[in-house]
Formats: structure tokens, sequence, C-alpha cells
């Protein structure tokens, strides 16, 4: 279910009525009557940055403006979403250019869902070369994630010659990352609700993918991820002169609300994981009724200004009026 979508959410009356329209999702409190509320709203996650680039997590709505094609709309829902929960899914670059990489990335990893991951939060974990896997599907479990990331293993093409009555020169694919972002997007989490997250791990190279990174960067879009792209390059891989795709991750992560983190001497793995995990704890959710009711599987522009102007909102550049499929 996306957050754009009409649908109709069963609540209990509680304090809690205003996060559980805005999320979308059904909010379970102590009282026992129950109602049934029509809604149709648009959810947008966003973060917020000083000037000198710090996160600000004390504003309160009136802080915010927000406009969808150019028009500002009525903000009818707002909250700090530190506790809501969280589905993350981690993609991690496992080609032949990441092989010196791959046991740094799995033990920072790990060491990230330990820390991140809360009662109510869900990960899963796909690795990406000549071809997708699945590692380990949604769980809360450390274990479980730890016991899928130790199956991190080179996933890349030998090439050659295919056998065959007529020998024919096999043509690799390569590293399929605009695939994986398709996949993730469309098969694990457009059905889900609440926040939602891809961590990619990889150099941003991308060499025979069926998809292209504008449909990769819709596919997030309809499903309502944020993705968050840590550029990391083995530059022996290269021959010394840097590589990969950074330019591609920037486009990714910058339409969905992201950012592009990158690993050098002075950031660690381990340090851009906490960052991630700070900013995803430090979210506004900001959810209005669009002025404009068509589902027409038109895009539409979002624009979020604050009232401080030396601070910068950082959200997705807007959504797709699609209806909800479960809707009547």
């Amino acid at each position: 279910m996306s957050s754009d979508a009409s649908t109709i959410v069963n609540m209990k009356l509680s304090a809690g009525f205003l996060l559980a329209a805005l999320s979308l999702a059904p909010v379970y409190a102590q009282e026992s009557t129950t109602i049934k509320v029509d809604v149709d709203i648009v959810n947008v996650l966003c973060a917020v940055r000083n000037k000198s680039g710090g996160l600000v997590g004390n504003l309160e709505k009136p802080a915010f403006t927000l406009f969808e094609d150019g028009k500002q709309q009525e903000l009818k829902y707002f909250a700090r979403e530190v506790d809501l929960p969280l589905t993350i899914g981690l993609l991690i670059d496992v080609s032949r250019s990441q092989e010196n990489l791959i046991d740094i990335e799995r033990n920072a990893a790990i060491e990230f869902f330990s820390k991140v991951l809360r009662k109510k939060d869900e990960a899963f974990l796909i690795s990406f070369g000549e071809e997708a896997e699945l590692l380990q599907d949604y769980t809360n479990s450390s274990k479980l994630l730890r016991d899928g990331l130790s199956g991190l293993k080179v996933n890349a093409p030998v090439g050659g010659i295919t056998p065959g009555p007529v020998p024919t020169i096999y043509k690799p694919r390569g590293t399929i990352l605009f695939d994986a972002v398709v996949l993730a997007s469309q098969e694990k989490l457009k059905t889900e609700v609440g926040r939602k997250a891809l961590v990619l791990i990889t150099d941003g190279g991308d060499q025979g993918s069926r998809y292209t990174v504008k449909q990769a960067i819709e596919a997030a879009q309809k499903a309502d991820a944020i993705i968050y792209s840590i550029f990391y390059v083995d530059t022996r891989a290269y021959g010394g002169f840097g590589g990969g795709g950074e330019g591609y991750l920037r486009q990714m992560s910058e339409a969905t609300g992201g950012r592009v983190l990158k690993v050098d001497r002075k950031h660690t793995l381990d340090q851009i994981f906490k960052e991630i995990e700070d900013e995803m704890r430090s979210q506004y959710s900001l959810g209005y009724v669009p002025s404009n009711p068509a589902k027409d599987n038109t895009f539409r522009k979002v624009e979020i200004k604050l009232e401080d102007k030396d601070m910068k909102a950082q959200a997705r550049k807007g959504y797709y009026a699609t209806k909800n499929e479960g809707a009547n």
C-alpha cells in the first residue's frame, strides 16, 4: 500500500490518531472503540539540515511550507518520526570490482543492523553482481541478517566461448545495479507501509541491467522508498584511478530524498552507517490531501520550503499519483 493512495484505515480512538492517518498503517491503542476513516493523503518524509550541514530535529509544523506542482498545500498532519517502524533493504555490490571490500562491508553491515533495528523494524538483504540474490528475507533478527551476510561472495561472469554446435562468444551482463533497485522496490517494498529505505553499497557501476536508471528511480518513488547510496570504490580494481558511477547514485538518491555518502580516508564505512542511522531517526513526516485529486498516474513535483532560509529540507522530489490497487 503506498502512502499517496486512497485507502480505508481501521484506527482505534486514541492520541495516536494523527500518526495513524499519517502513516496509513493501523495503530492499536488502549481504547476499544473502532472507527473507519477515509484518507487520501500524501506522506512526505524529510530530514532538515542547518547551514553547516547538521541535522535539525526540533522544528514544529509552522516551520514548513509544502508545494505540489508549484501550488501550496495545506499540511494536515505533522510528526517527528523517531519511533515509526522502519523497513530497510540493504543491497550490496558483489561484482568483481568490489571483491576486496566484501569482508569490510560484511562486518560493517552486521554492526549497523545490530544498532539500528528496533523491535518493530524489519530488514532484508540482497547481493547483486551479474545476478541479484535475496540472501535474507524480512526479519528483525540480527542473527539471521548476520547469517545472510556470511553468504556474501563475488558474483561475476567468467566470459569466454559458450559450448554448443556453433560456439559463440559469451557477453557477460556485468553489474545489474538498476535491476537490483527495481527488484527491491517492486517485489519487497511496494506493499509495505511506514518508513522505507534502500541502502546501497556499491561503486555505482552498471553494465547489463535490463532497466535504466530512470526506471530504477521511478520504481523507488512508486514504492515510497528513500535511497541512501554508499559510494565505495576499490581503486585497485580500476588501476588506481578511481572509477565507478557516482553520478548514477546521486540521481537515484536525490530523487528519492536520500543522499550519497562516500567512503574515504576521513569517513569509514562504520561512520557512514552511523550517519544514516542518525538521519533515519531524525525525520519529519508531512501529510497533506492534494489539491489535485486525480489518480492519473502522472508525476507530481513536491517542494518543501522552510521558514528559516538557512535550513534545507532533504526530501523526495515528488510522487506518482496512482490508484491503490486494493482500493474499492
